[in-house]
């Protein structure tokens, strides 16, 4: 930061100008490729309108160090860096710098990055979102002398350096909990019928969803649907959706009182040889079988009898609390925001965006200047 600063006294201690980005490169936009034409054995990856590669082609048709931008759906306006041979599809927006002798290409990467929300927030409202070549070949950037951005781009990709670090590791130990999961759930001979342990029942829909509240609404998805005043099902329980686009397989637990929805199965054991909280566990583990029972005419769907034929491992009861503890640690460490890797890699994203918007933020140089 200090060698920074120091440059920024002595070469722009007045501001720095301020360009069009139509002024410093050239948008162009790519062309369409068919979904089957691409091949995982293909060497080059495609991108267009969303947050990383859609595939793999023979071709390319652009090369070099590049800054991308999703001109069309949901993403448009979400920036991205490329190296080396890629091809460009008809939802993307490529940047060829002009003179990279003035303009640093993770500069402005960097630069666009800290304003995406911006782009993000010009989107052409339609059938489908979009930004235009034209909104982005106006958005202006504040263009420092090359060692400035220089050092900068060092600065911010160490950052990034230790973020890509933490969330490897952080993968890693997701392996080594799924490994673990496997392993110690699948530990006996002992299966029963899900539907001799457990009571499986659907609820209902509420008077009223609220946005914010304590008493979570849960129903046909991987999150709540909102909020409710009060409850009707008790914590303690596992849910997963009876029908949906895209919840089938989701295995939740519900710590506290909740309100179940009519699309939402909540399971309970009736038995003291099973635990609800190992229950979760290894449904969680084997929620492809769930999956696998998915009927897809019109709303795909898992049928209640069927579900209650699902076979369950079921160890002494001192057994599973061991597994509980232990995975009960595992997650923790894997997904606690408050706690372990989740929580450093939160601290570090937040340090680095904190530190890209302050190394980014610059004094328009006047006119007269």
């Amino acid at each position: 930061m200090s060698k920074v600063n120091e440059l920024i006294k002595k070469l722009c201690p007045n501001g720095v100008k301020f360009y069009r980005i139509k002024d410093v490169a050239k948008v162009t936009i790519g062309e369409f490729v068919h979904k089957n034409k691409q091949s995982d054995d293909s060497p080059y990856p495609v991108y267009n309108g969303g947050t990383s590669n859609t595939g793999f082609y023979d071709e390319f048709n652009n090369d070099g160090h590049k800054v991308i931008i999703s001109a069309r759906g949901a993403n448009a306006g979400f920036i991205n860096r490329v190296e080396g041979k890629y091809w460009a599809g008809n939802s993307c927006y490529t940047i060829n710098i002009n003179d990279e002798s003035q303009l640093n290409w993770n500069y402005l990467y960097q630069y666009l990055k800290n304003n995406q929300t911006i782009l993000l927030g010009v989107q052409q409202t339609g059938s489908i979102p979009a930004i235009s070549k034209k909104q982005v070949e106006e958005f202006k950037i504040a263009i420092p002398p090359i060692e400035v951005q220089e050092e900068i781009v060092k600065i911010l990709d160490k950052f990034g350096e230790l973020e890509a670090e933490l969330e490897a590791e952080l993968e890693a130990r997701k392996s080594q909990y799924e490994f673990w999961r496997g392993k110690l759930l699948n530990n006996t001979n002992n299966y029963i019928k899900l539907g001799e342990l457990c009571s499986i029942k659907t609820g209902s829909k509420p008077k009223e969803i609220l946005e914010d509240g304590t008493v979570e609404y849960i129903n046909a998805g991987t999150t709540n649907s909102g909020y409710t005043i009060e409850s009707n099902a008790k914590g303690d329980c596992v849910t997963t959706p009876s029908r949906g686009q895209g919840g089938i397989g989701f295995v939740g637990y519900q710590i506290n009182d909740f309100w179940c929805g009519p699309l939402c199965y909540q399971i309970r054991s009736m038995s003291e040889k099973l635990s609800n909280r190992y229950l979760y566990y290894f449904m969680s583990a084997n929620s492809n079988y769930i999956i696998g029972l998915k009927h897809e005419g019109g709303v795909p769907a898992v049928n209640v009898k069927e579900l209650q034929e699902m076979p369950i491992c079921v160890p002494t009861v001192e057994e599973q609390q061991k597994i509980v503890n232990i995975l009960d640690r595992f997650d923790k460490l894997n997904n606690d925001i408050t706690v372990g890797l989740p929580a450093e890699i939160e601290l570090r994203r937040k340090q680095y965006e904190y530190y890209r918007n302050k190394l980014l933020s610059f004094e328009e140089l006047s006119v007269s200047e």
